[in-house]
């Protein structure tokens, strides 16, 4: 019996979670901190309400920076935190010139 394709799960497609999120922190070897915000709807005053998540992931070739937007996906455990690894900068964040130092 062949194994087919069934329709959850095309051929060369993952089922991975994937999402989307803004850059917090890279002061570690390899590894960022990803802050993803969703919208949720209050259940008693019925207003939409961000709640955010963060999530350590593994950067490979550490080029991410703070404010870059990433799209990460699930993968094995890495670490005791890290569950996550970067596919993808969706965009970079803008550079920002570095402020001169010395007297005033």
């Amino acid at each position: 019996m062949e194994p087919t394709a069934t329709p959850s799960n095309k051929a060369g497609e993952s089922r991975r979670q994937e999402k989307i999120g803004i850059v917090t922190s890279t002061k570690m070897k390899k590894s960022i901190v990803v802050t993803v915000e969703r919208h949720v709807k209050h259940p008693l005053y019925k207003r939409v309400v961000r709640r955010s998540a963060k999530f350590m992931a593994h950067d490979e070739k550490s080029e991410c920076r703070p404010g870059d937007t990433v799209r990460i996906e699930e993968t094995r455990p890495l670490s005791r935190r890290k569950r996550w690894r970067v596919v993808q900068i969706v965009s970079r964040a803008a550079q920002v010139a570095p402020v001169p130092e010395g007297p005033v």
